[in-house]
């Protein structure tokens, strides 16, 4: 069984999940049945027993944003390891690497522990690990499957030291690959700030025995006041370097180079940079690393989004809809829904309304959000009535999957054909 069927197959094992009082929104009448069972009656959203707060995903949406990314790496030729922590869905990974994602990234040891339970046998870990619990348990991974590859962040030679002492002393038999993240400018997240500090970083992997170099890194989304221009620039010192760190011979052992970057707002700077990347020592993976376009957004990632600035590639949906209904309108210009804070994102902007079920969303705006409610701003002659189905647009596609542990996903009629399962 090929890496994405095997990824399919253990995710179609969610099916078998019983519904209960962990899933909200889902219906009460639906208290154990299976996932799948539910899945199969295909109950309309509307008249099905979903309770309000309730999120949904279009598949058709969801569909197009899967297509359009492959065919974009495709045609930009770049591997694509989608950072997985947007969605942390399983179902979700499965799709991707079935239109030939390279593998799954994320943030945190923790997700990359579902993405083993669910067999990803490639993960790019964007971010630096120190903890010796976290790097024994990536250690026995490495040894227990010789499949696997796991790539993650250095930027110290500090953090170099504690890694390998904590692998040498798990006896972690396999080395761990490592790329040297290159921060984004001054004032930025991590990332070893100079091309000296890479180096000396570079050096010390070489003296550790339990660690491998095999290319460099960074999140362009950092670069401070960014813009095409500085974006580009960044993305040429980030080659540059990884020629420096080749011709230095630092790659040691490693098959090929890895050059990694790529987050959702500059992902054609990235294409375009990374399509510049000279002749080196051995192959060059050239691994983007963007993960909101899943399910886009109605808000923040809209507004930034690559395709903006070349039309031509095509366009993303908003994949995300939160229905809510009025559950008071104590005067003329205000009503309230009942989805708030713990419902939403609300991080980089608060929802807006897009729909009233059977009526009109004209005038109607969000102007705050508390734990359990949406505060409407209404037109005085506006017919929103309580008991109206409301739905919102969202903001930030990460911080709207950890707040549903199980979302439907909606046909254009609006009847629910499955169900995703989400992990935080």
């Amino acid at each position: 069984m090929g890496g994405h069927e095997r990824v399919a197959a253990l995710a179609a094992g969610l099916a078998g999940e019983r519904v209960d009082h962990r899933f909200k929104g889902l219906p009460p009448d639906a208290d154990g049945l299976t996932v799948g069972e539910l899945a199969a009656q295909r109950r309309g959203l509307f008249d099905g027993g979903f309770t309000t707060p309730v999120l949904v995903l279009s598949e058709a949406a969801l569909g197009h944003n899967l297509d359009l990314l492959e065919r974009y790496a495709q045609e930009h030729g770049l591997s694509f390891a989608p950072h997985g922590k947007t969605s942390m869905a399983p179902q979700l990974f499965a799709r991707q690497l079935e239109r030939g994602a390279w593998g799954i990234t994320v943030a945190v040891p923790h997700q990359a522990r579902v993405c083993r339970e669910f067999g990803v046998s490639r993960i790019f870990l964007a971010n630096e690990v120190v903890d010796p619990a976290a790097l024994r348990w990536i250690g026995g991974q490495l040894d227990a499957d010789p499949d696997l590859t796991f790539v993650t962040y250095v930027d110290s030679v500090r953090g170099v030291e504690l890694m390998d002492t904590a692998l040498r002393e798990a006896g972690t038999r396999r080395a761990l690959d490592v790329v040297v993240e290159l921060a984004a400018g001054e004032g930025a997240r991590t990332g070893a700030r100079t091309e000296a500090d890479c180096a000396a970083v570079a050096e010390a992997v070489a003296g550790a025995p339990s660690l491998r170099l095999v290319g460099v890194a960074g999140y362009e989304g950092e670069v401070p006041d960014a813009d095409p221009g500085r974006v580009a620039a960044w993305l040429r010192r980030l080659v540059a370097l990884a020629a420096g760190l080749d011709a230095a011979g630092r790659f040691g052992s490693a098959e090929e180079i890895v050059i990694s970057a790529g987050g959702s707002a500059w992902f054609d700077v990235v294409a375009e940079v990374l399509a510049e990347v000279p002749a080196l020592s051995r192959p060059v993976r050239k691994l983007l690393r963007s993960g909101a376009y899943v399910t886009h957004d109605d808000d923040h990632y809209r507004r930034i989004t690559p395709f903006n600035r070349v039309p031509e590639e095509g366009s993303l949906e908003p994949a995300f809809r939160l229905w809510a209904q009025v559950v008071s309108r104590p005067s003329p210009t205000q009503a309230f829904l009942n989805a708030g804070k713990r419902d939403a994102a609300y991080d980089l902007g608060l929802p807006s309304v897009r729909a009233v079920r059977g009526g009109d969303a004209a005038g109607l705006t969000v102007t705050a959000l508390s734990d359990q409610h949406t505060w409407l701003s209404v037109p005085p002659d506006h017919p929103l009535a309580v008991g109206d189905w409301v739905a919102l647009g969202l903001s930030h596609p990460c911080t709207t999957f950890d707040k549903w542990p199980l979302i439907p996903v909606t046909a254009p009629d609006a009847t629910v054909t499955d169900y995703i399962r989400t992990f935080f």
